[in-house]
């Protein structure tokens, strides 16, 4: 059946049926004595989607959940950072995730104003040490802000 389009002319129930009155298969497969007994109420047939004007639309949605909000703005400020992920390390967090992490723990504490909410969580990891380059800032403002003492770029 490699390479044939079959599956387009009958389910697997009926294809399956078919080749065991032929004598293609010896042996019942499990699922097919309990199909027989309680067939579907619709049977599970492929049929390709009409296509009107251009592609068909997914009728799925997206999903979408608080972090990623925090996320795409981390990323939007911050970049994608220097540190690639250690995927060998099952216990690693990137900065975004950490970020995202502190970003919540904060909320949790009161904060509701989500600027200053991000400008505090953004302290809150240079106080712990990881420090966060936003975009299009040069490297020697951040070394000079570091060294100077200021907590915030």
């Amino acid at each position: 059946m490699a390479g044939s389009r079959l599956e387009t002319v009958g389910s697997v129930f009926s294809r399956t049926r078919d080749l065991i009155r032929a004598g293609v298969l010896k042996e019942k497969p499990l699922w097919y004595d309990i199909y027989n007994a309680f067939p579907p109420l619709r049977e599970p047939v492929f049929r390709r989607p009409r296509l009107r004007y251009g592609k068909a639309k997914a009728p799925i949605q997206d999903i979408w959940y608080h972090e990623d909000r925090i996320r795409a703005k981390f990323y939007s400020a911050y970049g994608s950072g220097q540190k690639a992920f250690d995927l060998f390390n099952p216990n690693f967090k990137s900065t975004c995730q950490r970020f995202v992490e502190k970003y919540t723990e904060l909320q949790k504490l009161g904060e509701t104003d989500e600027e200053k909410l991000f400008v505090e969580t953004g302290k809150a990891l240079l106080a712990e040490g990881v420090i966060l380059r936003r975009i299009g800032e040069p490297r020697t403002v951040i070394l000079l802000l570091l060294l100077l003492g200021r907590p915030d770029p």
